[in-house]
C-alpha cells in the first residue's frame, strides 16, 4: 500500500512581501508564487508592484491557467481576512488609475506606511520612480526590458542542462550585473536614492522591488529590504510574529509534482538568504550577493 505525502502545515507570518511576478511573461514563474503561498500564510500580505506586465501583453498576450491560478489565490486570501495591499509598479501602472480604490478586497495604494511588531515604521513602494531611465526614457526601458526577457530566455536553456547535471539553478542575468560595473553603479545608486526617501518622511526603513535583486541591509541608519522577484530569484521578504525580517528563496522546479515538493520542503524548506533580528545587523548567505 503507498502512503501519500501529506502537505506540511502552512507557516504563518505576520506579513509577507513579494514583487515583480510579471504575470504575462512567459519568464514569470507563478508555480514557484503558488507553491510558496501553499507553504506559507500571513495576515499581511503586501503585493509589490510589476505583478502583472503590461508592457509584454502590449506585445503578445500570454495568459495560462498558472497565472489565472495567483490571481484567484491572492483573491481567496484576501476574502478569507488577510489585509491585502497591491501597489502598483511601473509594468502594472494601468492599476495606478485605481489608487485608492478597492478591487474587491483588495486596497489599491500608491504607497504605503508599515509597522512591524516592534514598532519600526518602513515605507513600503515599487520604487520605479527612482529609476531615471523609466521616468525620464521610458522607450529606453522597454528596450531594456526586452533585453532582460532574452537573457531569461537564454538563462531557461542554460538552467535545463544545468537541471539535467544535478546542478543548482543559477542566474545569468543577475551573474551580468555582478560583472557590469554600470549596473552595479545603477543599484547601488537606486538603493540609496530609496533610502534618503525614507529618510525625508521619517520612517526607519523601507521595502522596495523593481531592481530584482533581493537585499536587506543598512544604509545610513535607514533599513534598506528589496523584496527580488518571480522570474529568476522568486525571493520573498516576511515578517515573523517578533519583528524578525527575513529574505526566503523558495525555488522549485515547474515539472516537480506537488507530492515531490512537500516531501522536499519538510527536509529543506527554501534558502534563507539573510535574516534581521530586532536591533541587530542583518546575518547574509554568502552565496546572496548572487541573488
Amino acid at each position: 500500500m503507498i502512503q501519500r505525502m501529506e502537505e506540511p502545515t502552512p507557516q504563518k507570518f505576520r506579513s509577507i512581501w513579494v514583487s515583480d511576478l510579471h504575470l504575462g511573461a512567459k519568464s514569470s514563474r507563478p508555480h514557484c508564487l503558488l507553491d510558496f503561498f501553499r507553504h506559507h500564510s500571513c495576515d499581511n500580505l503586501y503585493l509589490v508592484g510589476d505583478m502583472i506586465d503590461g508592457w509584454r501583453l502590449k506585445k503578445s498576450w500570454f495568459w495560462d491557467q498558472l497565472h489565472n491560478d495567483v490571481v484567484q489565490k491572492v483573491l481567496r486570501q484576501a476574502r478569507k481576512g488577510t489585509k491585502v495591499i497591491y501597489i502598483p509598479g511601473n509594468h502594472d501602472q494601468f492599476a495606478r488609475d485605481h489608487i485608492g480604490l478597492m478591487m474587491g478586497d483588495i486596497e489599491v495604494m500608491r504607497d504605503y506606511e508599515h509597522e512591524t511588531a516592534d514598532g519600526r515604521r518602513l515605507l513600503v513602494m515599487h520604487g520605479d520612480e527612482f529609476d531615471s531611465v523609466v521616468t525620464h526614457a521610458k522607450w529606453l526601458a522597454v528596450l531594456g526590458s526586452g533585453a532582460y526577457e532574452f537573457s531569461v530566455v537564454l538563462n531557461r536553456w542554460v538552467n535545463a542542462i544545468r537541471e539535467k547535471m544535478g546542478l543548482p539553478y543559477w542566474s545569468l542575468s543577475n551573474y551580468l550585473k555582478q560583472k557590469v560595473k554600470n549596473a552595479m553603479q545603477f543599484i547601488d545608486n537606486y538603493e540609496h536614492a530609496v533610502a534618503e526617501e525614507a529618510r525625508r518622511r521619517g520612517v526607519q526603513g523601507v521595502v522596495c522591488g523593481h531592481i530584482h535583486r533581493a537585499d536587506m541591509k543598512t544604509l545610513e541608519g535607514i533599513e534598506y529590504f528589496n523584496t527580488g522577484d518571480w522570474v529568476e530569484s522568486c525571493t520573498a521578504l516576511v515578517e515573523h510574529f517578533d519583528g524578525r525580517m527575513e529574505l526566503m528563496e523558495w525555488n522549485v522546479p515547474k515539472n516537480l509534482p506537488k507530492t515531490n515538493r512537500a516531501s522536499a520542503h519538510m527536509t529543506q524548506p527554501g534558502r534563507s538568504l539573510a535574516v534581521r533580528r530586532v536591533n541587530e545587523e542583518p546575518v547574509h548567505d554568502p552565496e546572496a550577493a548572487l541573488v
